[in-house]
Protein backbone atom coordinates (compact mmCIF):
# COMPACT_ATOMS: atom_id res chain seq x y z
CA UNK A 1 0.00 0.00 0.00
CA UNK A 2 1.16 3.41 -0.92
CA UNK A 3 0.69 6.38 1.72
CA UNK A 4 1.03 9.64 0.11
CA UNK A 5 1.37 13.22 2.18
CA UNK A 6 0.30 13.49 5.73
CA UNK A 7 -3.01 15.41 5.87
CA UNK A 8 -4.30 16.85 8.60
CA UNK A 9 -2.68 16.55 12.42
CA UNK A 10 -0.44 14.18 10.88
CA UNK A 11 -2.85 11.73 9.71
CA UNK A 12 -1.52 9.45 6.85
CA UNK A 13 -3.64 9.75 3.40
CA UNK A 14 -3.45 7.04 0.70
CA UNK A 15 -4.13 7.72 -2.67
CA UNK A 16 -7.67 5.78 -4.17
CA UNK A 17 -8.47 5.52 -7.35
CA UNK A 18 -11.88 4.00 -9.23
CA UNK A 19 -15.14 3.91 -10.80
CA UNK A 20 -18.35 5.15 -9.55
CA UNK A 21 -21.06 5.16 -11.73
CA UNK A 22 -18.78 4.96 -14.71
CA UNK A 23 -17.28 8.22 -13.63
CA UNK A 24 -13.22 7.71 -12.84
CA UNK A 25 -12.45 9.01 -9.32
CA UNK A 26 -9.03 9.83 -7.87
CA UNK A 27 -8.21 11.55 -4.37
CA UNK A 28 -6.63 10.65 -0.68
CA UNK A 29 -8.62 9.44 2.02
CA UNK A 30 -8.50 8.58 5.19
CA UNK A 31 -6.58 5.09 6.08
CA UNK A 32 -9.79 4.43 8.22
CA UNK A 33 -12.49 5.92 5.95
CA UNK A 34 -15.55 3.96 5.30
CA UNK A 35 -16.70 3.66 1.54
CA UNK A 36 -20.11 4.77 2.75
CA UNK A 37 -18.93 8.15 4.37
CA UNK A 38 -16.89 8.95 1.05
CA UNK A 39 -20.36 8.12 -1.35
CA UNK A 40 -22.16 10.41 0.89
CA UNK A 41 -19.83 12.95 2.03
CA UNK A 42 -17.15 13.56 -0.15
CA UNK A 43 -19.39 12.26 -3.18
CA UNK A 44 -22.33 13.23 -2.70
CA UNK A 45 -24.35 9.83 -3.78
CA UNK A 46 -26.96 9.84 -0.67
CA UNK A 47 -29.11 6.79 -1.71
CA UNK A 48 -26.79 4.48 0.95
CA UNK A 49 -28.00 4.96 4.10
CA UNK A 50 -26.46 4.85 7.51
CA UNK A 51 -28.23 2.36 9.69
CA UNK A 52 -27.05 -0.80 11.45
CA UNK A 53 -23.06 0.46 10.98
CA UNK A 54 -22.33 -3.71 11.21
CA UNK A 55 -23.62 -5.46 8.12
CA UNK A 56 -26.62 -6.37 9.59
CA UNK A 57 -29.37 -4.53 7.86
CA UNK A 58 -28.13 -3.84 4.45
CA UNK A 59 -29.67 -0.11 3.84
CA UNK A 60 -25.68 0.79 2.65
CA UNK A 61 -25.60 -1.65 0.25
CA UNK A 62 -23.66 -0.89 -2.75
CA UNK A 63 -22.15 -3.11 -5.40
CA UNK A 64 -18.61 -3.08 -6.26
CA UNK A 65 -17.41 -4.90 -9.11
CA UNK A 66 -21.23 -6.18 -9.20
CA UNK A 67 -21.24 -7.67 -5.46
CA UNK A 68 -22.88 -6.65 -3.01
CA UNK A 69 -21.13 -4.83 -0.13
CA UNK A 70 -21.89 -2.85 3.51
CA UNK A 71 -20.59 -0.15 2.80
CA UNK A 72 -20.61 1.00 6.39
CA UNK A 73 -17.79 -1.75 6.79
CA UNK A 74 -15.78 -1.67 4.25
CA UNK A 75 -13.27 0.29 4.19
CA UNK A 76 -12.81 3.08 1.37
CA UNK A 77 -9.14 2.33 0.55
CA UNK A 78 -10.93 -1.12 -0.70
CA UNK A 79 -12.58 0.15 -3.21
CA UNK A 80 -8.96 0.87 -5.15
CA UNK A 81 -9.16 -0.17 -9.00
CA UNK A 82 -13.14 -1.30 -8.77
CA UNK A 83 -16.23 -0.38 -10.00
CA UNK A 84 -18.62 0.66 -7.60
CA UNK A 85 -22.33 1.09 -8.59
CA UNK A 86 -24.95 3.40 -6.20
CA UNK A 87 -28.49 3.62 -6.79
CA UNK A 88 -28.13 6.98 -8.29
CA UNK A 89 -25.55 5.36 -10.83
CA UNK A 90 -28.63 2.58 -11.71
CA UNK A 91 -31.44 5.66 -12.34
CA UNK A 92 -28.51 7.13 -14.14
CA UNK A 93 -30.46 6.70 -17.62
CA UNK A 94 -33.90 6.49 -15.79
CA UNK A 95 -35.69 4.19 -14.10
CA UNK A 96 -34.18 1.00 -14.20
CA UNK A 97 -36.77 -2.38 -14.52
CA UNK A 98 -36.06 -3.09 -11.00
CA UNK A 99 -37.21 0.45 -9.69
CA UNK A 100 -40.11 0.57 -12.17
CA UNK A 101 -40.59 -3.07 -10.83
CA UNK A 102 -40.58 -2.18 -6.71
CA UNK A 103 -42.68 0.68 -7.59
CA UNK A 104 -45.43 -0.71 -9.55
CA UNK A 105 -45.37 -3.59 -7.35
CA UNK A 106 -45.78 -1.48 -3.70
CA UNK A 107 -42.65 -2.74 -2.50
CA UNK A 108 -41.75 0.11 -0.71
CA UNK A 109 -43.15 2.74 1.51
CA UNK A 110 -40.79 4.34 3.79
CA UNK A 111 -37.78 4.17 0.97
CA UNK A 112 -34.87 4.16 3.58
CA UNK A 113 -34.01 0.50 2.98
CA UNK A 114 -35.18 0.41 -1.35
CA UNK A 115 -31.81 1.76 -2.37
CA UNK A 116 -29.95 -1.39 -0.81
CA UNK A 117 -32.58 -4.07 -1.75
CA UNK A 118 -32.70 -2.96 -5.75
CA UNK A 119 -29.23 -3.06 -5.78
CA UNK A 120 -29.10 -6.54 -4.01
CA UNK A 121 -31.35 -7.58 -6.25
CA UNK A 122 -29.66 -6.54 -9.43
CA UNK A 123 -26.65 -8.37 -7.94
CA UNK A 124 -29.01 -12.07 -7.84
CA UNK A 125 -30.58 -10.87 -11.29
CA UNK A 126 -27.26 -10.62 -12.90
CA UNK A 127 -26.13 -13.98 -11.43
CA UNK A 128 -29.36 -15.83 -11.56
CA UNK A 129 -32.01 -14.11 -14.17
CA UNK A 130 -34.41 -16.54 -13.28
CA UNK A 131 -34.71 -16.82 -9.81
CA UNK A 132 -37.08 -18.85 -7.99
CA UNK A 133 -38.93 -17.58 -4.64
CA UNK A 134 -36.86 -19.23 -2.76
CA UNK A 135 -33.90 -18.39 -4.13
CA UNK A 136 -34.80 -14.31 -4.12
CA UNK A 137 -35.45 -14.94 -0.07
CA UNK A 138 -31.80 -16.50 0.06
CA UNK A 139 -30.12 -13.68 -1.50
CA UNK A 140 -31.91 -11.10 0.03
CA UNK A 141 -31.54 -12.36 3.41
CA UNK A 142 -29.03 -9.52 4.07
CA UNK A 143 -31.19 -6.79 3.66
CA UNK A 144 -34.17 -5.54 6.13
CA UNK A 145 -37.49 -4.17 5.52
CA UNK A 146 -39.30 -2.52 8.72
CA UNK A 147 -42.31 -1.29 6.69
CA UNK A 148 -44.04 -3.73 3.90
CA UNK A 149 -43.02 -7.04 4.75
CA UNK A 150 -40.92 -9.26 2.28
CA UNK A 151 -44.36 -11.17 0.05
CA UNK A 152 -44.17 -7.29 -2.36
CA UNK A 153 -40.47 -7.28 -2.64
CA UNK A 154 -40.11 -10.49 -3.39
CA UNK A 155 -42.96 -10.14 -6.27
CA UNK A 156 -41.20 -6.93 -7.33
CA UNK A 157 -37.87 -8.80 -8.19
CA UNK A 158 -39.68 -11.76 -9.96
CA UNK A 159 -41.67 -9.13 -11.81
CA UNK A 160 -38.19 -7.56 -12.64
CA UNK A 161 -37.04 -10.61 -13.95
CA UNK A 162 -39.52 -11.20 -16.65
CA UNK A 163 -39.08 -8.10 -17.62
CA UNK A 164 -35.55 -8.14 -18.01
CA UNK A 165 -34.89 -12.12 -19.03
CA UNK A 166 -38.05 -11.58 -21.66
Amino acid sequence: MTVSSRGPRGASRIPLAFVVNDQPVKLTVAPQLLLLDLLRDRLGFKGAKRSCDMQVCGACTVLVNGKPVSSCTYLAFEARDTHVLTIEGLAAQGLHPLMQAFMENAALQCGYCTPGMILAAKSLLDENPRPSVEEISEYMKGNICRCTGYKKIVEAIQDAAQRTAG
